[in-house]
C-alpha cells in the first residue's frame, strides 16, 4: 500500500479531534483491499470496522437463490460495519470491495470502547448512519422506479465521488450484479453512454469523459443521497 496515504485521507477519521483521533489511530491496521475481496458475509459476526482510502466497498443484500443487489456504496467519506456500533453486532448485507485500493481496519473492540466513551465519535457516526440509510433508501426508489440509464449514471456518479479519478476498473458483469440487472442491459446502458461521449468502455475499464452530462442524464436520486451527506457530515480538515 502506498506511504502516500494515511488514515486522515478517510473523511470520518479527519473530522476527529486530535485526542480523539490519537486514540483510534494507534491501533488503527492498514490493509490492501483486493478487487471481489468479501470482508463480511450475511449475519456473521463483526471482528472489524473497515475505513476505506483509494478503495471501494458495496454493500449487498442476497437472496436466498444467491441474486444479489447492492443497497449502497461506502469510500473514504465512511466506514464499513455500522452494525457494530448500532447494537446489531450482525448484519443481513454482504460487504464486498467493489474497486480495490488501501484502507484501514480496527478491532470491534477499540470502536466500542471509544464509541462509549466519545460522544464527539458516537455523534459523527450515528451522522454518518443516517446519511448511509438515505442512501439505501434512495437506491431502493430509484431501482423500482428509474431507467437502467438513469441507474447506471447514479451508480457511476456515487463512485467517481469517491475515487481520486474519472477511471474505474470494473466489468460490465459486475456492474449488473450490483444493480441487481441482467448484463445485456447494463451493456445497452453503457452503449448508449458511450455513444454521447459521456464514458469511455474499454475491456473492464470505464473513463468518464463529460461528467457534466452524465449529471445531467442521471436521476435526482444522486443529489438527494450528496445534499443529505453534505448536510450532515463536516467538511474534512486535515489538521491532524
Amino acid at each position: 500500500m502506498s506511504n502516500v496515504y494515511t488514515p486522515l485521507h478517510n473523511q470520518l477519521l479527519s473530522a476527529l479531534g486530535d485526542q480523539e483521533f490519537s486514540r483510534l489511530s494507534v491501533n488503527l491496521e492498514p490493509l490492501d483491499m483486493q478487487l471481489g475481496q468479501v470482508l463480511y458475509e450475511p449475519g456473521e459476526h463483526l471482528k472489524y470496522v473497515y475505513f476505506p482510502i483509494t478503495s471501494i466497498v458495496s454493500l449487498l443484500y442476497v437472496l436466498e437463490n444467491g441474486a444479489s443487489a447492492e443497497i449502497a456504496v461506502v469510500g473514504n467519506e465512511g466506514i464499513v460495519g455500522i452494525a457494530l456500533f448500532m447494537g446489531g453486532e450482525t448484519t443481513m448485507s454482504r460487504a464486498v470491495v467493489q474497486s480495490a485500493g488501501s484502507g484501514y481496519r480496527l478491532k470491534s473492540k477499540f470502536l466500542k470502547a471509544e464509541f462509549g466513551l466519545n460522544q464527539q465519535l458516537m455523534k459523527l457516526l450515528l451522522r454518518y448512519t443516517q446519511t448511509l440509510i438515505t442512501q439505501m433508501a434512495q437506491t431502493a426508489v430509484c431501482n423500482r422506479h428509474h431507467s437502467l440509464e438513469q441507474q447506471l449514471c447514479r451508480w457511476l456518479l456515487l463512485s467517481l465521488d469517491r475515487l481520486d479519478s474519472n477511471e474505474l476498473a470494473i466489468t460490465q458483469e459486475l456492474i449488473a450484479n450490483m444493480l441487481g440487472v441482467r448484463r445485456e442491459g447494463v451493456t445497452e446502458a453503457a452503449g448508449k453512454l458511450q455513444r454521447l461521449g459521456v464514458i469511455q468502455y474499454h475491456r473492464g475499464h470505464i473513463i468518464v469523459l463529460n461528467r457534466p452530462v452524465l449529471e445531467d442524464l442521471c436521476c435526482e436520486c444522486y443529489q438527494v443521497v450528496k445534499d443529505e451527506f453534505d448536510r450532515l457530515m463536516p467538511q474534512s480538515q486535515q489538521k491532524h
